[in-house]
């Protein structure tokens, strides 16, 4: 779920729509901006490259949000969301990849997967992250999804320093409870860093714990993204009342 959220451009009057994929060709364009921000921008190693798209597994048993520039029929951003009884016939969840989520064991067929989010560059501004979570809030709605995981990324191309700093701002006052604690199959050494640096919390992460989400447990190391992973565990009903308001409006 790496942070593409980050360092929003000043707002512009757009006209924007949000709506889910519904053909092979728009979950295409959900992987060419996805291959044009992680790949091109980010120097992301993708498997799938010579194709100029970002495709795994998980994409053919996923639902794709798009949020679309009306004036050019361009996708500016996207998210994609993998529902419990998709999961099943995936094989799991993407997170699972790099956490050990056994302790959520007794939650599996009541929570939804959201990652791989993206905005285009030129799009990095309040109207498009705002129907990207209005879209979500929708989509929360209509299926009732009891909690939301993924995995908030955090740049490594300092070496790990910044991603350490992040986990141990934001861990203290929102760790999870003991019992939904998961475990990284790959752990990013945080004590073998400067885990002391004065950061700034990047936005995706910061709207999550806005909404009322937890961190579920140390940050794992994704080499193919060279980024350091947390893990997200929102429960639907901690979801901050003024957060809900705002964007189940936006949502109807």
């Amino acid at each position: 779920m790496l942070d593409l959220l980050r360092q929003p451009t000043a707002t512009r009057i757009r006209s924007l729509s949000c709506e889910l994929a519904q053909t092979n060709t728009e979950m295409e364009e959900a992987q060419r901006i996805r291959y044009q921000v992680f790949g091109e921008e980010m120097g992301a190693k993708l498997p799938s490259a010579a194709t100029g798209l970002d495709i795994d597994r998980f994409d053919m048993f996923c639902e794709h949000l798009l949020v679309r520039d009306q004036s050019n029929n361009k996708v500016v951003g996207t998210y994609r969301i993998l529902p419990p009884e998709q999961a099943r016939m995936a094989g799991g969840y993407y997170s699972e990849t790099e956490f050990d989520m056994t302790s959520l064991q007794h939650l599996r067929g009541r929570m939804a997967e959201v990652g791989r989010s993206c905005v285009d560059a030129g799009y990095r501004d309040g109207a498009t992250i705002t129907q990207l979570w209005a879209g979500l809030a929708d989509y929360i709605m209509k299926n009732g999804h009891e909690y939301l995981i993924g995995c908030a990324s955090v740049s490594m191309s300092d070496g790990g320093h910044y991603a350490a700093s992040v986990f141990n701002k934001v861990y203290p006052l929102h760790a999870a409870p003991v019992e939904y604690r998961v475990v990284p199959h790959h752990r990013l050494p945080i004590e073998a860093l400067n885990h002391s640096l004065e950061v700034i919390i990047p936005p995706l992460i910061k709207g999550y714990l806005r909404m009322g989400a937890y961190i579920a447990g140390e940050p794992a190391w994704d080499p193919e993204f060279n980024c350091a992973d947390l893990f997200i565990l929102l429960p639907v009903s901690r979801i901050n009342a003024r957060f809900a308001r705002h964007f189940m409006r936006q949502a109807s």
